[in-house]
């Protein structure tokens, strides 16, 4: 199993926009790695704890990305690949990239969050399968293997409810929330991170072009929400949206 994850900023922490638009403020913000990524980490080890195998661990970025690797090798993940690039990549790029090391090791499946909780792009899998030409299984709730291990029925969260599809494997699955609930690292897991392989790959050794398709023109915060206003009765409410609000 080759599980793809993302360092992003701490959700819980507030993020600042540099003043010319041109990305986020990064500095004293701790990095973690995506939380959609961390359940694919999760449903991984739940795999080879019941199946056996291998749970492989892949990122894409400066060499900082270590230390969310380490916290994944510490829940229990098996080696560990980072693509070191300190380029800015879109989501082409980084299927690219991702799909060179898959094409070396040749997993049985591809598994990863479906979005980052920074850029909220929701990409990266689809497009890797494309590239690749495998099949896909987007935003999965539930995951059962055949007996043979070269199926698997996924369940996945659309907006009608659940649908379960069926993919032959090798095959590329993202994750969503309702999968499970990820593990925190233990102090053995720990320790036994740091003597884990970690192959370190320079991304310009993989012979891919990363140039972005895609430019970030400029972010902005959202404006300021002005307070809500209380009303006596439905009378009062109707008149403030015809009147004011002017949207009946």
């Amino acid at each position: 199993m080759l599980v793809a994850i993302k360092p992003v900023p701490n959700p819980d922490e507030r993020v600042k926009i540099r003043k010319d638009g041109t990305g986020v403020v990064l500095d004293n913000i701790k990095m973690v790695i995506n939380p959609f990524c961390e359940i694919a980490v999760e449903e991984a080890l739940r795999i080879r704890e019941k199946r056996g195998g291998e749970a492989v661990i892949l990122t894409i970025g400066p060499k900082e990305g270590e230390q969310q690797i380490r916290t994944a090798l510490a829940m229990g993940a098996d080696r560990a690949i980072l693509v070191e690039t300190t380029e800015e990549l879109d989501s082409l790029g980084v299927a690219r990239l991702m799909a060179k090391v898959v094409e070396q090791e040749k997993p049985d499946f591809v598994i990863m969050g479906k979005q980052a909780v920074d850029d909220d792009n929701n990409q990266v899998g689809q497009i890797l399968a494309a590239i690749l030409s495998l099949p896909q299984a987007t935003f999965g709730s539930k995951i059962e293997f055949s007996e043979d291990g070269k199926r698997a029925n996924v369940t996945r969260e659309v907006d009608g409810g659940l649908e379960t599809i069926g993919v032959t494997l090798p095959a590329v699955i993202t994750t969503d929330l309702r999968l499970n609930e990820p593990r925190y690292a233990s102090l053995p897991g720990i320790m036994k991170a740091k003597k884990k392989e970690m192959k370190v790959v320079p991304a310009d050794s993989l012979g891919v072009d990363t140039a972005p398709r895609v430019r970030l023109l400029s972010l902005a915060p959202p404006k300021e929400r002005a307070g809500g206003k209380k009303v006596a009765d439905v009378a009062e409410l109707v008149d403030k949206l015809k009147n004011e609000a002017k949207i009946l």
